[in-house]
């Protein structure tokens, strides 16, 4: 009985090795009849140096080398408007006139105060020589002419300011007063800037403050014009730290003859600091970062050609200590060498040892200062 139970155990086994073995020998034929992964396609490009200038970056503001929001320092009703919105003016040309007409009559009476003041005194004098009036009368003439005199001067200075002036050279803003309105002294009138020169203010932080001096270079890019580079010079730098973000306020000037910069924009700013530097540079695109750091893949040329007869290169993973980057551009401090071939994308497909095939007709952005694209 217990043998014929263990011939029983015996055959079941045996059933079971034999299946196991069909199923094998079932997969390792299909996994042969799988085709083969061709050479991955991807695109390369070849290591170089470049110079590289040194710049600090920031986000600044665009302000006007003069400006001032024009107002008057008496009262009183605009008699007329000398000027169109947005025209530009020079220093001393009339902006507003404001009715004036019982300030010009009362200078005109004490005008004549000051003719009889005059006469007056010169009279007495006279009789002074012959002893017909006292010194002290004659002293009282001429305290009583400068006092006329005075209220002249008072007076006339007063009709001056009912004739509003450009106090300097610029363009004007929108203006809301109209003839016939009454306004009030220190009332805003229009904005008056001057936009050629700009200034732009930005800060850095206190520890980068040993790289920037008086006269650097800068350029700027803003959203208005993004095609468009404006270059300027550092003019002055603030001599006190901000407590609260211990950041130091930098200012620069621009040129702006084509008023294409207006006070108030917001710039992207490049200040350059030191020399130019030889570095290595690759798009951003052909870096692929880990955890445990970043890589690259080398490509080297083969034995084997494609169907279509292109060479066909082998893959290798490297690593690599990134530095500075600008734009669509990284530079690499250590881990490749010049002449060497990187792919630049579809590098997530590959792996050590793998077989690629170059296609360059379609290549990554790599430029140092990318334009934006708007649709």
């Amino acid at each position: 009985m217990v043998k014929r139970m263990l011939i029983m155990l015996g055959c079941v086994l045996l059933l079971i090795a034999l299946i196991a073995l069909g199923k094998y020998l079932q997969i390792q034929k299909l996994i042969a009849s799988q085709p083969k992964p061709g050479p991955v396609t991807v695109t390369t490009s070849k290591v170089a140096a470049t110079e590289w200038q040194p710049q600090l970056s920031s986000v600044g503001t665009v302000t006007a080398f003069r400006g001032v929001d024009v107002s008057t320092e008496v009262g009183g009703i605009v008699r007329e408007i000398k000027f169109k919105s947005g025209q530009n003016v020079k220093k001393g040309e009339v902006l507003f006139e404001l009715n004036a007409d019982s300030d010009i009559a009362y200078l005109d009476a004490l005008q004549a105060q000051a003719e009889l003041a005059k006469s007056v005194l010169k009279r007495n004098e006279a009789q002074l020589a012959v002893e017909g009036v006292s010194h002290a009368q004659v002293d009282s003439d001429k305290a009583n002419l400068k006092n006329t005199r005075a209220l002249v001067k008072q007076q006339e200075a007063l009709v001056q300011k009912k004739t509003i002036r450009a106090p300097f050279s610029g363009r004007l803003g929108i203006s809301l007063i109209n003839p016939g309105q009454y306004i009030q002294a220190g009332e805003k009138l229009v904005s008056l800037q001057m936009t050629d020169p700009v200034y732009v203010n930005f800060h850095i932080p206190q520890k980068q403050l040993p790289l920037a001096k008086v006269g650097q270079g800068i350029v700027i890019h803003t959203d208005a014009f993004p095609e468009i580079v404006f270059p300027g010079k550092v003019n002055a730098i603030n001599p006190v730290v901000d407590v609260t973000s211990r950041n130091v306020q930098v200012q620069a000037t621009l040129r702006n003859e084509k008023q294409q910069l207006l006070p108030g924009m917001f710039a992207q700013v490049s200040l350059d600091v030191g020399t130019k530097n030889k570095l290595i540079t690759l798009p951003q695109t052909a870096i692929t970062y880990n955890p445990y750091g970043s890589t690259v893949f080398v490509a080297k040329p083969g034995q084997d050609k494609d169907d279509k007869g292109r060479p066909i290169m082998v893959v290798t993973q490297v690593f690599v200590t990134t530095g500075p980057a600008r734009g669509d551009q990284v530079s690499i401090i250590k881990g490749l060498e010049e002449d060497q071939i990187v792919v630049t994308s579809g590098q997530l497909k590959l792996k050590n040892g793998m077989s690629i095939i170059v296609d360059n007709s379609v290549l990554p952005a790599n430029d140092p200062n990318p334009i934006p694209q708007e649709n």
